[in-house]
This record gives C-alpha cells, sequence and structure tokens, in this order.
C-alpha cells in the first residue's frame, strides 16, 4: 500500500467517528488480534515506498503512461507492428522508447530504494514497551507499538508514537520536549502530566490504569489536540500540553511515560510528512503548446506524403511489376493506399516530437540544482546553512518573477529582538547607556574612532582567565589577540539556542529607573517586571541539562569590550546604589569609549547577594559555555537560608519573550523556575518569591495576548499579569478612553501618556508590548474556573469555548506600561530590494506589525522613498474605503504625469484590506496596485496573506513569490508560484512548505538575479534547439519522399536514426542547458536591468519558436539537395547516398549549438567534439560488423567507403556553410547593428578590470541623475541614441530608453 493510499484509506475509514476511543491494551495481553479492542487503529510500522517487489513494473508503467508524450511513443511502436503500415523493422521501434523507460524506471527504483532503507531503519528502533507478563518495560521495536500500549521513553530519546502523558520523573509532572526533528525549532516545549497523574508518591503502575481516553479522530495540526479521561463518569480533560509527538526528542528529564493514542501513518507528524508538492513551471506549460505544434506539422507533413502517395499510383495506367499484391491476388486501392502511408508516415517522421526532451529535462535541472547548492555566496557561514532546492521542476521560473511578496519579522530583520525602552506608569524611560552599548556591539562606530580606539587600549581591569571556562580563555593574552577589541563577527555568532546572542541577551539598565526603584512607592515599578519576568512561555533549564546542537560551533578567540567588563563589574555590586554610581561614572567621567576605567581591586568584592547577575556577566561566561547558558550565580539570601548558585538557560518559544526575561533579569527579576503549578522569581533583594500558578490563557491571533493566573505568596492576592498587543491591551482597559468620568484622572492620564510613547515607539521602527494587570477576587475566580473546566473537558468547541472564558476574565484591565523591542535590519536588505525593483519586480511587504513600525521599517529597508507619494488606507467604513479608492484611481487617470514625476507607495491596515478583498473592491484595488511601486501591509493574517498572493497572481498573470520565515507565512509561500523559505529563529515550518530556502534576505538577490536568469536562458534556448534539431533530421526524411513516389522508403539507416537522437546528439544541448552563460554573474548583479527579459518571456517567445522551425526547414532543404544535387546521375545506392546527408546533418545540428554558445569552457569543448568523433567511431564499427542487419539492403562498409572519397569532405564542409551562412549572418548583423542589452553587458565583461568598473560607475551615474529629473529622461533619448557605442549612455538603460 502506498503512503498516498494509506491516507485516503485511513480517512475513509475514521470519516465515520467524530472522536477516538481507546483503552489499555493490557487486560488483552497474549490474545489474537480479532480480539483486541484497539485493533481498528494503525500500527506503528511505517511504510513511505511507492512499490513493492513484485508491484514495482506494473506500476512505474502505469505512472509513466500517465505522460502523454510516452503513450504517444508506445503507440507508435504498436502501429509497426502492423504489416500494412510499418515502416522499419517492429523491434527496431521500441528501442528508443524502451530506453527512455528503463533510464526512468531505474531512478524511480532507486528512489524508492532508499525509502525502503530509510522505513526499515526507522521501524527497527528499539523503545520501551510495558508488559503485562514481566510486569516492567521491556525493550521493543518501533513497529510492535500499538495503539493503547504504555511506553516509555527515556532523556534524549525520540518519541515513537504520539504519546498521552501519565507520567514523568520530574516532580513537578513536567517533561520537556524538543520538536527540531518536526518543526525545525530549537527552543524547548513544555509538556505536562495530564491533571490527577502527577503524583510522585509512588511509582506509576500501568497496570492500574482503567480509564477510557476519548479523544479526536486522527489530524495534521500540531498545535492542536482535545480529549478527556473518563473513569466512573468523571472526565479529565486534556490537551495538546499533554501530548508527546512523534519524532521530537525528550530533553531535561530522565524518563516520561504515557498510553499510545496515535501510531504509525496516524501520528500528526507522518500526517504532516507531505511529499514534495509537484508544480508545473511557467516554461513547461508553454513548451506542451509547441508539443501540440509539432504534432501538427507532422500530420500536415504526413497528409502530404499520403495524398502524394495517392496521386502517384493513380498516374500508373497499368500495375507495375515491382507492386505487390496482397493475399488474395488483388492490389489495394490508391485511397486505401494513402490511408496506410499517412499511418506509415507518422511511424517514421516520429522523432518531429522529442522523445528525450522531457528526460533531458529533467537532467538539465538536476544540474541547475547543483551549481545554485554549490554557489558559495549562497552559503551562510554563521548557521552553517546553504541554499537548499526542494522543488527540482521550477528553476526557470525564479529568471520570471514579477512579484515578491514578503514577511517584515524574520525575513526583512535579523528577529532578533533587542530591549531598546520602556514605559511606566506613564514615564518613559529612553535606555541611553543601553543604546550606546547596541550600537558598539552593532559596528556602528565611525572608522576614525575606531582606530582611536584601538591606539590607546590599555591592559585589562583583572585577568580574563579569572572569568572564563575552559581553555580559550588562556588565548585572550596571547600575541595577536586583543583583550578589548570585540569582533564585529563574534557579536553575531551562532548559538546553540534560539534567542540567546549577547545582542540579544545583555541589557544596561537605565539609571533613573534603577533609582525610582529603590524608593518606597516603587510598587507598580515591580509589578511591572514581575509582569516582564514570569508572563511568557519560556522555559528554565539547568547547566546540568546541556543539549548538543548538531549546528553548534565555538569560537576560539575570545575578546570583550569595554562595555563588557563594566557589566562583569556591575554584576559583581551588591544592590541599586552600587548599580547608579556606576552608571553615573560612566555617563559623566567617560569622555569616550576608549578611555579606560580605574578601578581599586577591593572594589569588586564576591558578595552574598548578586543584585542584576545574570544580564551583566562577561561573554564567554554565556556565548561560550558548552550550553549557552546565563548564569544566575552566587548565593541568594532568603530569610537565613542561602541557596545554592546554580546556572539558568532560558528557552523561548520566540525572541520577543527571550529579550523581556533577560530585560527583567538586568533589573534583578529573574527568572529561576517555571513548572505547571509555580514560578519563581528571585528580586532584586535576593528575596526569592514562588507564585502559584493558578491557570495560563495562551497566546493566540485573534486576542493578541496572553496571560498568567498566579497567587500571590505574600498577600495572597488572586493577581492576572497580561502581555499583547497595545489594540488588544487598550482595549481592555478600564473603559478608560469610552467613559473618563468613571475612571480616575491619573489612571487616563497614564493610558495617554503610555499611548503617546507608543506611538514614538513604532515611529522609531520599535516593537511594542503592553504589560496590564487585575487582581480578581475568589467568588469572581471560582465562578470562572466552572466555565474554564467546562471548556477544558469540550471536545468539538472547545477553542471557542476556551476564548469566550479568556475574553470574560481579561477586562477591567490596570495598565502598567510598555515596552520597545527593536528588531535591526538583516544586512544588505535596502541594496536588495533596490536592486529587484531596478530589476523590474515589484516588492510588497506584508506584516502582521502595526502600521507606525512597518511604515518605519519600510523607509529603512528602501521600500518607500522619502519622494515617494504615499496612500494610506486605514478606515472601517466600506464606503469611505470605496470613495478613496475610486478617487485617487480618478486622479491618477486624470493626471498622467503623476504618476511619471513621483512613485507611488500604498499603504494599508490590516482591517482596511479586509474590504478591499472583497469581491467589489477587488478590481479597483488591482488596477491601483498596478500603479504603485511599493505596497506595505500593515496587521495582515496569514489568510489575508494568501489571499493577497491569489489575487494578484490570478488577476494580472503574473509570476509571483513568495518569502516568509515563519509559520504563520506558510499560506502565503504556498499560495505563490515560488516560495521561498528563510531558516531562521522561528523554526523550520515555512522551509518545509516552501520550493527553495535560504538563510538570509540579501541571497535572495543573486538567486534571482543570476541563477533564476541563467536557468530561464538555459533552459529556454535548450528547448527551442531540441524543437530545431529534431525538425531539421526528420525533414531529411520527408524530402526524400519526393523523390521515391512517396513511399515510405528512409534512405538513412534505421539504426543511424535511433542512434542519431539518443546518443550522437543528447549530450550536447544537456551540455547547453547546464553550463551556458550569457552574462557573468558579476554583471548581472550589477546590471539588474537584465533581468526584465526572462519576465517578459524574451527567451522563449513564440515567434523565437518558428524562426527556429524556419531555420531548420531550410537547414534541411540545404543538407538534403547538395548532397543530392553532387551525387545525381551516379550509381550510388540510397544508404550510400544518406550517409552524407545523416553526417552533414550532424555538422549543421552540431556547429549551430555551438553559435549559440555564448560562454566556451573544457567540457563544451570534449562534448562538443566527442559527440563527432563518437559518430564517426560507432558508424564505422556498425558499418563493418552489420553484415546483415538490414536486409536485403545491408550498409556494410559503406561508410569507410565514403571516407575514403574526398566528394565526401567537400560535400559536408560546403553543406555545413551554406546551411548555417544564414544563422551567422543574422547573429553578426543583430550583434552589429542593433546589439541587444545582454549582449553589451557581455562585452563590456571582457574589457579590463578596471575599465569595466568605470563603466559601470558613469552608467549607474546617469541612470541615477535621469531617475532624479524624469521629465528630462525622454526629452534626452534622441540626444543619446546618437552617441558612440563606446559611452556609457549608448550601452544599457532601460529607464531612459538609452
Amino acid at each position: 500500500m502506498t503512503w498516498a493510499s494509506w491516507c485516503c484509506w485511513t480517512k475513509w475509514r475514521d470519516s465515520g467517528e467524530s472522536e477516538r476511543k481507546l483503552v489499555s491494551n493490557l487486560p488483552y495481553e497474549g490474545l489474537k488480534p480479532k480480539n483486541q479492542p484497539n485493533r481498528r487503529y494503525a500500527g506503528n510500522a511505517i511504510k513511505t515506498t511507492k512499490y513493492s517487489f513484485w508491484s514495482f513494473i506494473p506500476m512505474n508503467l502505469f505512472e509513466q503512461f500517465h505522460r502523454w508524450a510516452n503513450l504517444y511513443f508506445v503507440g507508435i511502436a504498436a502501429l509497426n507492428f502492423v504489416p500494412a503500415v510499418n515502416a522499419f523493422q517492429p523491434q527496431v521501434a521500441l528501442i528508443p522508447i524502451c530506453i527512455i523507460l528503463s533510464l526512468t524506471a531505474i531512478k524511480d527504483a532507486w528512489e524508492d530504494f532508499r525509502r525502503y532503507q530509510s522505513d526499515r531503519q526507522l521501524n527497527g528502533r528499539t523503545c520501551l514497551i510495558y508488559s503485562r507478563s514481566q510486569r516492567s518495560f521491556v525493550e521493543r521495536r518501533w513497529k510492535d507499538v500499538r495503539v493503547g500500549d504504555f511506553v516509555r521513553v527515556l532523556s534524549n530519546e525520540i518519541i515513537p508514537a504520539d504519546i498521552l502523558l501519565l507520567h514523568t520523573s520530574d516532580p513537578n509532572g513536567v517533561c520537556h520536549m524538543e520538536t527540531a526533528n518536526l518543526d525545525g525549532e530549537t527552543n524547548l516545549k513544555q509538556r505536562k502530566v495530564v491533571p490527577g497523574f502527577s503524583s510522585t508518591n509512588s511509582q506509576f503502575e500501568p497496570l492500574n490504569f482503567s480509564s477510557i481516553v476519548i479523544c479526536e479522530k486522527p489530524n495534521d495540526n500540531l498545535n492542536h489536540f482535545n480529549g478527556f479521561l473518563e473513569e466512573d463518569r468523571r472526565k479529565t480533560g486534556f490537551g495538546i500540553e499533554n501530548l508527546l509527538l512523534r519524532g521530537c526528542t525528550v530533553r531535561n528529564t530522565a524518563d516520561a511515560s504515557g498510553i499510545v493514542v496515535y501510531a504509525g501513518h496516524e501520528t500528526k507528524s507522518m500526517l504532516n510528512n507531505n511529499r514534495l508538492r509537484y508544480k508545473r513551471s511557467k516554461l513547461e506549460k508553454k513548451m506542451n503548446t509547441e508539443v501540440l505544434f509539432c504534432v501538427l506539422l507532422l500530420i500536415c507533413m504526413c497528409l502530404i506524403v499520403a495524398v502524394g502517395h495517392a496521386i502517384w499510383l493513380q498516374t500508373f495506367s497499368s500495375v507495375p511489376m515491382y507492386f505487390i499484391p496482397n493475399s488474395d491476388g488483388t492490389f489495394t486501392s490508391a485511397v486505401l493506399s494513402g490511408v496506410f502511408m499517412f499511418l506509415t508516415m507518422i511511424i517514421l517522421l516520429q522523432v518531429m516530437i522529442p522523445i528525450s526532451l522531457y528526460l533531458s529535462i529533467e537532467l538539465v535541472k538536476i544540474g541547475q540544482v547543483f551549481f545554485i547548492t554549490q554557489d558559495v555566496d549562497l552559503y551562510d557561514e554563521e548557521t552553517d546553512t546553504r541554499v537548499q532546492c526542494r522543488a527540482l521542476n521550477i528553476t526557470e521560473d525564479l529568471g520570471q518573477i514579477q512579484y515578491i511578496f514578503s514577511d517584515k519579522t524574520g525575513t526583512l530583520t535579523e528577529n532578533k529582538m533587542v530591549f531598546r525602552r520602556c514605559t511606566i506608569m506613564g514615564t518613559e524611560f529612553p535606555h541611553e547607556e543601553n543604546a550606546m552599548r547596541l550600537a558598539f556591539l552593532a559596528g556602528e562606530m565611525d572608522t576614525d574612532e575606531e582606530v582611536i580606539y584601538q591606539q590607546n587600549r590599555r591592559p585589562p581591569l583583572f585577568s580574563l582567565e579569572e572569568a572564563q571556562d575552559g581553555p580559550e580563555g588562556a588565548n585572550a593574552h596571547l600575541p595577536g589577540h586583543s583583550s578589548l577589541h570585540r569582533s564585529r563577527v563574534t557579536t553575531g555568532a551562532p548559538s546553540s539556542r534560539a534567542f540567546s546572542s549577547p545582542l540579544e541577551t545583555e541589557v544596561v539598565p537605565d539609571h533613573t529607573l534603577v533609582q525610582l526603584m529603590e524608593q518606597e512607592e516603587a510598587k507598580p515599578y515591580l509589578d511591572f517586571f514581575l509582569a516582564m519576568a514570569i508572563c511568557n512561555t519560556v522555559v528554565v533549564s539547568t547547566e546540568t541539562a546541556r543539549r548538543q546542537r548538531a549546528n553548534e560551533r565555538r569560537n576560539s578567540s575570545i575578546s570583550w569590550s569595554p562595555l563588557e567588563c563594566l557589566e562583569v563589574l556591575f554584576g559583581r555590586g551588591t544592590c541599586f546604589q552600587r548599580l547608579s554610581m556606576s552608571l553615573k561614572n560612566i555617563t559623566h567621567k567617560r569622555g569616550s569609549l576608549s578611555e579606560p576605567i580605574h578601578m581599586d581591586a577591593t572594589d569588586s568584592p564576591i558578595y552574598d547577594v548578586p543584585t542584576f547577575s545574570g544580564s551583566m556577566e562577561g561573554p564567554n561566561e554565556g556565548n561560550n559555555s558548552p550550553s549557552n547558558c546565563r548564569a544566575a550565580t552566587g548565593r541568594v539570601q532568603t530569610g537565613s537560608s542561602s541557596v545554592a548558585p546554580e546556572e539558568v538557560c532560558y528557552e523561548a518559544q520566540s525572541p520577543d519573550e527571550a529579550a523581556l526575561v533577560h530585560a527583567a533579569k538586568a533589573y534583578g527579576f529573574t527568572l529561576l523556575e517555571r513548572t505547571p503549578d509555580h514560578v519563581t522569581v528571585r528580586l532584586p533583594s535576593g528575596k526569592v518569591l514562588e507564585f502559584k500558578v493558578l491557570d495560563v490563557l495562551t497566546f493566540d491571533s485573534i486576542r493578541r495576548r496572553m496571560s498568567i493566573i498566579v497567587r500571590h505568596p505574600r498577600s495572597k492576592e488572586i493577581i492576572m499579569y497580561t502581555k499583547g498587543a497595545d489594540a488588544g491591551i487598550m482595549e481592555r482597559l478600564q473603559n478608560t478612553f469610552e467613559d473618563r468620568r468613571r475612571v480616575a484622572s491619573q489612571s487616563r492620564d497614564i493610558a495617554i501618556k503610555t499611548q503617546t510613547d507608543l506611538d514614538m515607539y513604532a515611529k522609531d521602527g520599535l516593537r511594542t508590548l503592553c504589560f496590564a494587570k487585575k487582581v480578581v477576587s475568589e467568588q469572581a475566580y471560582m465562578a470562572w474556573q466552572v466555565k474554564r473546566q467546562e471548556a477544558m473537558s469540550s471536545i468539538s468547541r472547545k477553542e471557542e469555548l476556551l476564548m469566550d472564558t479568556a475574553d470574560d476574565m481579561e477586562n477591567n484591565l490596570t495598565l502598567l506600561g510598555a515596552t520597545g523591542i527593536e528588531d535591526r535590519l538583516q544586512e544588505n536588505v535596502p541594496e536588495t530590494i533596490q536592486a529587484l525593483r531596478e530589476a523590474g519586480i515589484q516588492v510588497w511587504v506584508l506584516t502582521g506589525d502595526k502600521l507606525e513600525t512597518a511604515v518605519n521599517i519600510a523607509y529603512s529597508c528602501k521600500l518607500l522613498d522619502q519622494n515617494d507619494l504615499v496612500f494610506t488606507f486605514n478606515m472601517e467604513n466600506k464606503g469611505v474605503c470605496k470613495t478613496m479608492l475610486n478617487g485617487i484611481l480618478q486622479e491618477l487617470l486624470r493626471n498622467g504625469s503623476l504618476e511619471r514625476e513621483a512613485s507611488i507607495g500604498l499603504v494599508i491596515d490590516g482591517r482596511t484590506l479586509s474590504l478591499l478583498l472583497d469581491d467589489d473592491l477587488q478590481m479597483q484595488f488591482v488596477q491601483l496596485c498596478t500603479h504603485c511601486r511599493s505596497v506595505l501591509c500593515c496587521r495582515a493574517t496569514p489568510l489575508q496573506k494568501s489571499r493577497v498572493v491569489t489575487l494578484l497572481r490570478r488577476r494580472l498573470k503574473v509570476m509571483t513569490l513568495a518569502i516568509g520565515d515563519g509559520a504563520n507565512d506558510v499560506n502565503m509561500i504556498q499560495a505563490a508560484d515560488v516560495g521561498v523559505g528563510i531558516s531562521g529563529q522561528e523554526g523550520m515550518q515555512a522551509v518545509m512548505a516552501s520550493d527553495f530556502a535560504i538563510s538570509r534576505f540579501k541571497h535572495l538577490k543573486k538567486l534571482l538575479l543570476v541563477h533564476g536568469h541563467w536557468c530561464y536562458t538555459r533552459l529556454a534556448n535548450m528547448i527551442i534547439y531540441f524543437f530545431y534539431k529534431n525538425v531539421a533530421y526528420v525533414n531529411l526524411l520527408f524530402w526524400y519522399q519526393f523523390f521515391c513516389g512517396f513511399s515510405g522508403t528512409a534512405m538513412i539507416d534505421y539504426w543511424f536514426m535511433i542512434f542519431f537522437n539518443l546518443i550522437f546528439t543528447s549530450s550536447p544541448p544537456i551540455m547547453f542547458g547546464i553550463m551556458d552563460r550569457e552574462v557573468s554573474a558579476y554583471m548581472l548583479l550589477q546590471l539588474p536591468e537584465l533581468y526584465k527579459r526572462g519576465q517578459h518571456a524574451g527567451g522563449y517567445r513564440r515567434s523565437t519558436f518558428w524562426i527556429a522551425i524556419l531555420d531548420a526547414f531550410y537547414q534541411s532543404l540545404v543538407c538534403f539537395f547538395v548532397p543530392y544535387w553532387t551525387y545525381a546521375g551516379s550509381d550510388i545506392d540510397i544508404f550510400t547516398l544518406g550517409i552524407p546527408m545523416n553526417t552533414v546533418s550532424l555538422f549543421t545540428i552540431i556547429l549551430h549549438l555551438a553559435i549559440e554558445i555564448k560562454s566556451w569552457t573544457v567540457v563544451h569543448w570534449v562534448i562538443m567534439v566527442g559527440s563527432v568523433i563518437v559518430y564517426f567511431v560507432v558508424s564505422l564499427v556498425f558499418s563493418a560488423l552489420c553484415v546483415s542487419c538490414n536486409p536485403p539492403s545491408d550498409p556494410y562498409w559503406l561508410v569507410q567507403e565514403q571516407v575514403a572519397d574526398p566528394m565526401f569532405y567537400l560535400v559536408c564542409i560546403l553543406t555545413t556553410v551554406v546551411a548555417l551562412l544564414p544563422r551567422y549572418t543574422l547573429h553578426a548583423l543583430r550583434g552589429t547593428l542593433v546589439p541587444s542589452n545582454h549582449l553589451k553587458a557581455r562585452q563590456k565583461d571582457q574589457l579590463p578590470p578596471h575599465h569595466r568598473d568605470r563603466w559601470l560607475r558613469e552608467y549607474r551615474s546617469l541612470k541615477e541623475l535621469c531617475a532624479s529629473f524624469p521629465s528630462m529622461s525622454s526629452s534626452t533619448v534622441p540626444q543619446d541614441t546618437t552617441q558612440s557605442p563606446s559611452t556609457p549612455t549608448a550601452q544599457l538603460s532601460s529607464r531612459t530608453g538609452v
């Protein structure tokens, strides 16, 4: 059973059930399978192969015959077995199609055999399954696991099936799971034991399990799982947080046990294991049309021969003696003979349809993919990743992209969130010292300042060996190593854990805020940082639970910056006063970063209370430790007891949460532990608070917020801390903006000031989050908890009910403050967008960020320009939206010069976007977008992103590319013609759904402008050449019919006809499609305008196809009639006449390709010359050995006789020259009189480098000048066109028409 049929069968089988009910297998151990209660459910053995040993041949042939070309050639071969119409030996006709089918079958067999080996290895893995007879967990293979079995998974082991978690070794009932094998995310996911099974007083005993498990039927949603345990009519609900997923790895937990609910192909990981989507490229669709044209041309030629044969037969007054009668002694009529001749000619001219074209295209694309993946410029050293080509059949589409739809966070930006500033209770704290540190780490210092700094550096304050772990510290003072200079490369060094670089984890506190926190009335500030520390899903692990990463790399040379040394010193302080005084010294005493810090040795003792430790340690303590942990060291005072020092590591599911937790840690609010039942935080005073967790309202894209409900350990109050987007928090405040009379003026002022600060943060391009709290009474919480439990136990409407309960609780909030987090642009993003725009590609950005933040980033990355005319759509009324839309369109149509004088940008809010996507506004929206240079969509949901891509692709009939890095971009990536995923900080969901995967946005520039251009040009030229080659060769047989009574006779031996396409001329076009290079990569990157030809199908036009066909007809005429007239009147036989025709045709076709090749390499010479040598060797051997291959006319020794005749060489030379003269002349005239931009670029690339670069600078200067004065461009065109070809203005210009 194949993987597809298995999925179909599973869906059919489960279609009748709305839920799954299972029980333990232990009471039924040893019974026959038919007596097992869970027998209806799939086993754990997987089978992803397509074929079995016996079904391979029939199934593979069935799949190959889905391709019409294969059916066509099989039909032709079968037709040749009919005696009345056969053109040559029936067995010979089977050879070409058999070779093609065999090669494809070998490829499919090898791929399926590799799948078989993978399945066998996976099914043979071992795991622990509980046995009733042995009363313990015993070792079994994965394929033996069944639904209802109890399985134990040890630390660092892979989970064999989807298991409902019932017990862990953790006293808090927690199991940590790494999902890197499933979704690529490196951070840990926390799973909890089903409520009621977390007791650690006794060992877990599966035999005592008597509950019935009722859950939803198998589905592919990795983030959704509902069900409940039923025992004695008592229901205990569970969800995705209680499910261990197959393929994930248990981490930081000694062992975890549970009952299997889904196995094998029904597990969520296997249901998500979709095969690579098959996409047909735009070029392939066009090619199929040309194949139909060739079929029509073939039919016309066969009709001509059939009619000619019938007419020729009617010219005889009596039956010639050489006509062979039928078995009954009669002769076939002329009309019926014409019909038979039509079928005979179909067989004879079958090569008109290129049988090897499809296989050649597959080989060419494999070669193109190989060179793309081997490009060192597309390799990211930081992440040790290269470009991935996941869809092998659309490489040429990369050269035809017209619209790019990009995500912002993680795609244009680093997705490395850096805490920048915050506002608390209406007071804004800019964190200037932290901004100074970030500027230094980002390498934003001027070159002169760096030189001065390096010249004035002094010995370090203390030996780095004291602060370093491992042998790396010894290298710090070796010659050639700087103790203070921090390399820019090390600041972005990869981490074994997501969101843990020094740029993200180290924060310098604001000294004003530190002083305010010392005061007695600082409770609001404490609440703000407590909310930052505990209102998240960050997992805390310890140094002892190290995880090995496949991509972990360690830097051998460690160097510290002065600010990092300061942070180490700050970490050894004792209280807020010490930190405040040190910060004042930095601000007032230091004139520049180059001044050293003088400090007595007694100023840095080791204190019992490490205030602000954890974010203040040196770089090698965190970034170079094996697990890359950020330490909270020292002894913590909790009354009279001390807590032993421990190393804590933070595992965040999003970079925002990581930045906030480290910012809270910088102010002394250190998150020490998180379990399902409690959260432990150390305060700046050193005291430890353990909050009991009552409930967690997780984040979702609809509410846009999350909340945690805890019981305060001191006041015993029930407090809910909430964080989220400003739109999700401000609307839930105590009606602050609705009824001002009911709210205190202080709360209203705080909300207004906070909103003002949020707007300022957004304009600065910062990501904003608001924090709020609410004190809940015991009665209100108990009543709400009842509704919550009912929602948790539901299966059908669980999400809706949970959403309602969250809305009931999250109201009447008290605003605490907000944060501004910076997400920096990736390297070379503005240059990449500018180059793509010059290439004629429209760039859209679809993001979920708020409008002000997105607009700021758009200007930073040059998506929008200060001189652009920007229209902003931010409205909720559909009528207003329609009026504005129509007004702008009318103004653009009325004032045509408006679009020429200024570039138009469009900014759309998410609410307005939903209006524009309605059916009655789609047409106007698309029409407006065609006038815009850039479009920015803010607050867009994943569904809206995919709808925008689909709308533009279908309405405008354009080639689209979508690029993103997260799960929210998957819909958009799959909706586009080409999907590109970025393997960034948010896992691999986007990569797994994409056609191509890169690690940086800047790589998109070379992927499209260079490799896309090459792949499209190469493949287009190869396909055109293939059609030309086949038509030129087949026409030799067609012209001969005029001299043989249209009898279907061939003057070329049948074996030579077969060898011609399969051996003699098969390698050159494949080499041409893989290695030809019209323009160098350097020139393509410097002149993005050259990309535009692919957008308009410049390399593969219908006119290009017909010109090639006409040229093939001309060359075939020359290759036939020159040898025919040469040997006219002689006594040579037809095979002797066919040998020079066959040879001349080979020379002409090979040299025709030589004219088309733009760049010659050794490989080109070897294959081209090798094809000619192979032809003569095979011909001579075949002619010498073929004594009776084709009776009665055998080509024995005919080639040797021709080779010995000087006339043969004269005919070959003369015919080849005459045949290729028109094409060569056309190329010469076109290159001299009307050279294309690509030819000019190739000519300039051949100049000395300094001349070439000077020309490029002059050309860019002229282009920028013309772009600055659009009205001047058109007026200067006539003058520019008369300039000398050597001037840059006469060479290339797509904008000015030069």
